[in-house]
Formats: structure tokens, C-alpha cells, sequence
């Protein structure tokens, strides 16, 4: 052999080196191990990080046999195939396995060299530790089917296992039911309390409805404070009846919250029910939904099951809504204005400001109807400023023409009051048309004082104090009216038409429009009756001292220029 040829083989075995050992510093620095088998030369051997899986040695195939010590019995047939993976003649296979009385997950991968006889020649066996991976995949699988804060089906799950329902109902003419489970005044317990201590309310709850689970009963947290359950063939003791009382009993007792705080709950329940309802489960979830709220307006815990009149209500109050948007934009509103007269000499005292609402379609929408409606989407807020500003505007106009000093009164809702900006906006319009706010009352109903009786009574007193006047509207018909008297600075207190219509006739109504008329006088009130229709009712109450009236016996709610033709064109 030549110098060239020793030179030659030289550098080879260099190169060799240097790749045996660039191999074993990335096989060290590796978090896997591997089994090696040579089975042409009969040799078996371990390499890499094999004394983090394992505390034993791999000298021959027998060894191997160990393993199995390692690995939960349900994944044993599953390596015992990976082992022996050249009797198969496949070339590459996997496999996730659970190591023993740990909570590691293992992946193995055995490849399989053969020859070009198929005969094998070499075979790697390689070990991954992929617990990190393997918990991210069951914490994503967990997420995309529960709820985290209640461990109930989520929102999505649950509308595909109730599509799972339905299918099989229609199938077998069986009837599936939908209880949507509201809690009343959710948001009060987290503006009383924080919103840490309504999640745990959310939790408990959540966790006793959880109880009902069962093959033929799901249940989902659906959003912040609602619930839904599916009854699969409700009947015995998963009928609607007994769960729905079995949530009420609970409800008797109270919720011990981690802040040593005790909470009694209250919720509203709506029940539709397949097929009778709705074919498809996200109309069926509806259907319970709306029936939900037509129970909120029966009072705490209260349930309501699912007829077509409710749908229709509600259907027709949707289209009220999107229309009612647009006319917000728009500010296609009217004012109406009723004469209110002082009752001595029937003289014109002012008028109460009334909006009226005619559609794209020429149809006028009951203000009973839009009212509560704007309340509940917000625009009663630019509603009421509008009424406002126009209302003010009209007056000094008048004020202006006919040099006529009365008074001009405005509802004011509670959603109104509630704004920070509210006696700001007041005085504004009032300052722009020059107005003496002595001539502008704001009409109040109790709703307005039940939210925060603190808040809306300091700036009832800031009005005040500034001259505006403030009446309390429909007295007697709430239950507390009587202990609003005392703090609030009222100058006008309304008679409510309930009592003027049955005043002449009932004696219990004779004696506490009587009575309300006589502790008006000895607190230094105005008294207005409202809805006075007859001679006789005008007459009753003129001897019994009521200052003032306001209905159709000497005038209905006109727009403004019939007001300027026939009511102020005779001052």
C-alpha cells in the first residue's frame, strides 16, 4: 500500500471519528432514547437519553421484556406490536403510551430496515417523552367541549349533542325539552359584590345543575348567567315537572360563597319542547329563550312554558325594535301635548309632553309598546333627548308668542336619570331657549327610585334646587309610594286614572283618593288627577280639594298646532 492510500485512509477514519462524535453529542444532548438493533451482526444496544425513561440495561433482546414494566396493561398489545414490528414486514409504526403510576406520556416509533429480500436488517426503536403536548391536546380537546368556570358542556357542544337528540326523537317519535334557566338580577350581585363573587355564583349553580347529567338529560352553562338543560323523552324522574322543582327547592336555601357571604338566588325558567316548538335545536334554544323572558315579567323564579302567541309577541317586537333604530336616527318621532288645568275655574295650568311613533308604514305604535322596548335597548337615551330638546323648544316658542307663564311637564325615564351627564343635558336645553326652569316639571314613576334611591334622589334635589319643578307620576300603584313622600323633594304628586275611574262608584277607592288628596294638601303638594272623563268625576273631585286634572272631559293630547288653534289661540 502506497503513501497516497495510508493518506487516504487516514483522512477517512478522521472523517469517521469526527462524525461518531459530532452523532453522540447530538444523541446526548437529545430528550429521546433509542434502542438499537443490528441484526445482521446480532448486537442490541441503547443510545441517547435512556436513563431518563428507564433504570435498567439493554445487554440483548430478552431485556427488552422489561419495558413492559413500565407501561400501563391497556397500552401492553400496542408496544408488544412495536417490538416485534420485522414479523410484520411494515417499516414504520407508532404508538402513545402511559408509563405506570406517573402521568407521563410516552410516544414510540419503531422503523424497520430491510434488505432487498425483506429480510430485516436493522431496527430502531425511538422513546419521546410528549406530556407536555399530549395534556396542551386534552386541555384544547376539554375546551372546545366545556365550560372552564362551571365543568358543563359549553355552548356549542351542547347544540350539537341536542341536534344528536332531536335526530333520534324524529326518528322514534319521541319528544325532546329545552329548559333555559335564567338567574334574576345577575347584575345587581356583581355590582353589589364584584365580579370574582359572581363567577363562584355562576360555579355553584352551575355544579347543582350539573347533577341532573344523565344519559337522556345534558347540561350547559351558555353564556354569563344562563343555562340550558335537554331532557331526552322527559318523563318520570326526569320530567320537566320534577326537575324544575327539584331547581326551586334548592333555590330555598342559600349559596355559601368563599367570602363567608350567604346568597339566596331567584331565576326565571322558559321550557319549549321538540316538536311542538321548533324542528331545529338552535330554534327549539330560542324558543325556550323567549319564553324565559316572558317569565322574568311574572316576578322571581318563575317559569313559563312555550305557546305561539308568545312567539308572535315577540317576533312582532323585534320588528319593533329594528324599526325603532332607524326612527332613533332619524328622530321620526311626534309630540303630543295634553292640556292639564288647575281644577278652580278650569284654568289651563300647562301641558304634559306625550311622544307618539307612525311608522314607514303609516301604522302609530302604542307608546306602551316602544317605550319599554327602547328602555331595553338603550335608545330611550337619545329618545328622551330629543323629547326633550323639542318638547323645551315648542314651549319657549309659545312662550314667546303668547306670553303664557305655565307649565310644561316631561316624563323622564329611570334609564335617563341613570346618565352621568343627565342634569347637564337639562339645564343646557333649558339655558338654549331661554326658558325659567320654575315652568319645566320632570314626571317621575317609582321605577325610576328602585335601582339607586341614593343616587337619582341627590339629583332630584339638585333640580329642585335649581327651580325645576319634579311631580311623582301614577301614585298608588307600586308599593312603596307612600315612603318616597318623605325624602324626595316632589312638587306635584298624580293621581293615577285606575282610582278616577271606579272613584265615583267604589268605596274603598272613595276613601283613599280621599285620603291621598288630604295628605297632599299637609305636605305642601300639588295633586293633578289624571284621566278625568266626566262631569261628575270633575265635579267629586273639585269638592273634595284636588288642585288640578288632566283628560278627555276638557281636552285629549293634541300635536302642537292644534294646540296653538284650539287651546292657546283663548288665552
Amino acid at each position: 500500500m502506497d503513501h497516497s492510500q495510508i493518506d487516504e485512509l487516514t483522512k477517512k477514519c478522521e472523517s469517521l471519528v469526527v462524525s461518531e462524535r459530532m452523532y453522540r453529542n447530538i444523541c446526548d444532548t437529545s430528550d429521546r432514547a433509542f434502542i438499537y438493533q443490528d441484526f445482521v451482526n446480532n448486537t442490541i444496544r441503547t443510545i441517547s437519553n435512556w436513563n431518563y425513561y428507564f433504570d435498567f440495561d439493554i445487554n440483548d433482546e430478552q431485556d427488552m421484556i422489561n419495558i413492559f414494566n413500565y407501561i400501563e396493561a391497556e397500552y401492553a398489545i400496542a408496544f408488544r406490536e412495536l417490538l416485534n414490528l420485522e414479523k410484520t414486514g411494515i417499516e414504520n409504526q407508532s404508538a402513545v403510551v402511559k408509563f405506570k403510576d406517573s402521568a407521563t406520556w410516552i410516544e414510540i416509533i419503531t422503523t424497520v430496515i430491510y434488505d432487498e429480500d425483506r429480510n430485516p436488517t436493522d431496527k430502531i426503536i425511538r422513546f419521546s417523552d410528549i406530556t407536555k403536548i399530549k395534556n396542551a391536546n386534552d386541555e384544547l380537546t376539554y375546551m372546545a367541549y366545556y365550560d372552564i368556570l362551571t365543568g358543563l358542556y359549553n355552548r356549542s357542544y351542547f347544540v350539537r349533542l341536542l341536534s344528536d337528540f332531536l335526530r333520534d326523537a324524529e326518528k322514534k317519535n319521541d319528544v325532546v325539552a329545552i329548559l333555559y334557566i335564567n338567574i334574576d338580577d345577575f347584575r345587581k350581585i356583581n355590582d353589589a359584590f364584584g365580579m370574582t363573587v359572581g363567577d363562584e355564583v355562576v360555579q355553584q349553580f352551575g355544579q347543582f345543575l350539573g347533577e341532573f347529567k344523565s344519559d337522556h338529560v345534558i347540561v350547559s352553562h351558555f353564556n354569563a348567567d344562563s343555562y340550558c338543560i335537554a331532557i331526552y323523552d322527559p318523563y318520570g324522574h326526569r320530567s320537566i315537572e320534577v326537575i324544575t322543582s327539584a331547581i326551586y327547592d334548592r333555590l330555598y336555601w342559600p349559596f355559601y360563597l368563599s367570602n363567608h357571604q350567604e346568597l339566596i338566588l331567584a331565576v326565571s325558567i322558559g321550557v319549549a319542547e321538540y316538536p311542538e316548538a321548533a324542528k331545529s335545536s338552535l330554534e327549539l334554544i330560542n324558543c325556550a329563550e323567549i319564553v324565559m323572558f316572558k317569565a322574568k315579567t311574572m316576578g322571581s323564579n318563575s317559569l313559563h312554558y312555550f305557546d305561539a302567541p308568545i312567539l308572535h309577541e315577540y317576533l312582532q317586537n323585534v320588528a319593533i325594535e329594528n324599526k325603532l333604530k332607524e326612527a332613533t336616527f332619524s328622530q321620526n318621532f311626534i309630540l303630543y301635548f295634553q292640556p292639564q288645568y288647575s281644577i278652580e275655574g278650569k284654568k289651563l295650568r300647562g301641558f304634559e309632553t306625550l311622544i307618539r311613533w307612525r311608522d314607514n308604514d303609516g301604522k302609530m305604535i302604542s307608546p306602551m309598546q316602544f317605550i319599554p322596548i327602547a328602555e331595553r335597548n338603550g335608545t330611550i337615551v337619545p329618545i328622551g333627548t330629543w323629547v326633550m330638546e323639542e318638547s323645551i323648544r315648542t314651549y319657549s316658542e309659545w312662550r314667546k308668542q303668547y306670553d303664557c307663564p305655565l307649565i310644561l311637564s316631561i316624563n323622564i325615564s329611570a334609564i335617563q336619570y341613570a346618565q352621568e351627564d343627565f342634569i347637564e343635558k337639562i339645564l343646557g336645553i333649558i339655558k338654549k331657549y331661554n326658558i325659567d326652569p320654575n315652568e319645566i316639571e320632570l314626571e317621575i314613576t317609582e321605577s325610576v327610585l328602585i335601582d339607586d334611591f341614593k343616587e337619582i334622589t341627590e339629583k332630584l334635589h339638585t333640580l329642585r334646587s335649581l327651580g325645576i319643578r319634579i311631580s311623582l307620576d301614577d301614585f298608588g300603584t307600586g308599593y312603596s309610594s307612600l315612603s318616597y313622600l318623605k325624602g324626595l323633594p316632589i312638587t306635584t304628586l298624580k293621581i293615577d286614572k285606575s282610582f278616577i275611574d271606579t272613584v265615583l262608584f267604589d268605596e274603598n277607592t272613595k276613601v283613599i283618593t280621599e285620603s291621598i288628596i288630604f295628605m297632599v294638601k299637609k305636605l305642601g303638594f300639588e295633586s293633578i288627577a289624571e284621566g278625568v272623563e266626566t262631569e261628575e268625576q270633575y265635579t267629586y273631585l273639585e269638592s273634595i280639594g284636588c288642585d288640578g286634572i288632566q283628560g278627555y272631559y276638557l281636552n285629549h293630547p293634541m300635536p302642537a298646532e292644534e294646540i296653538e288653534k284650539r287651546v292657546l289661540c283663548h288665552l
